[in-house]
């Protein structure tokens, strides 16, 4: 797996230089910073429940319950186990890492509003079970990234989007109830929760330019209706005499 990380990181930053004009890629502290300190802050946590013998699943959402709605804000910091945190951690990373390379602009907007959105959806639509994990920011930025490379049809953020595929394409199905104990409502709520903010900032950071047409001297053989008629001599001899004033 670390080896996939190193590739996918490495592809990233030599297909993406050199920079956009309209848009400079900078390698800023925050692309490595924030999925890091996230990470840590979720082992953390993990950490003082099996070292203290705290459990914090009661933390987690639990649907349509007055105290299950404070979930919402702590349910991506929760885990069940070492195994269930491990698998969430590494695409956590790599998908952070690239929100904050090609969406620096909005990736804080997308992180909270994205993160409150999911797990209030699933506070509604959710089973009455106790809803933890940072599945739903997973499938938050998973769907986010994706759909919005497509949406904008900026060549570098459609590369970014298949790669996010291949890695992580296999995800989509665990959206579907398929397998017991996991919460689906959670995958779901994120992975609609991205569709829905790549739709609403389309137009902030990366975007494709519209062509510019520049007028050329062989466009000045046509008319506005294509057809051909060149300048006459008079005109072409008045031309130089107004230029040379």
């Amino acid at each position: 797996m670390t080896e996939v990380v190193l590739f996918y990181f490495g592809y990233i930053f030599a297909i993406f230089r050199p920079m956009d004009t309209d848009y400079n890629l900078k390698l800023s502290k925050n692309v490595f910073l924030i999925p890091t300190l996230y990470i840590l802050c979720i082992w953390l946590i993990y950490w003082i429940e099996i070292y203290f013998g705290y459990n914090f699943n009661k933390f987690g959402v639990y649907p349509r319950s007055l105290v299950g709605f404070r979930g919402v804000f702590f349910t991506h910091f929760i885990h069940s186990d070492a195994g269930h945190l491990f698998n969430n951690s590494i695409p956590l990373f790599v998908l952070l890492s690239s929100l904050f390379f090609f969406y620096r602009d909005t990736a804080y907007k997308i992180l909270l509003i994205g993160g409150f959105f999911t797990g209030f959806i699933t506070w509604i639509i959710g089973r009455e079970s106790y809803h933890i994990g940072a599945s739903g920011i997973v499938y938050l930025l998973f769907s986010f990234v994706f759909f919005s490379g497509i949406i904008k049809k900026h060549y570098r953020l459609v590369a970014l989007s298949f790669i996010v595929i291949f890695l992580y394409g296999s995800m989509i199905w665990y959206v579907l109830p398929i397998k017991d104990g996991m919460s689906w409502e959670g995958h779901l709520s994120g992975f609609l929760t991205g569709f829905v903010l790549a739709i609403l900032y389309r137009k902030k950071g990366i975007v494709k330019q519209e062509h510019q047409f520049t007028k050329t001297a062989f466009d000045e053989l046509f008319d506005e209706h294509g057809n051909f008629s060149p300048p006459k001599e008079d005109d072409l001899v008045n031309k130089e005499e107004n230029e040379g004033v």
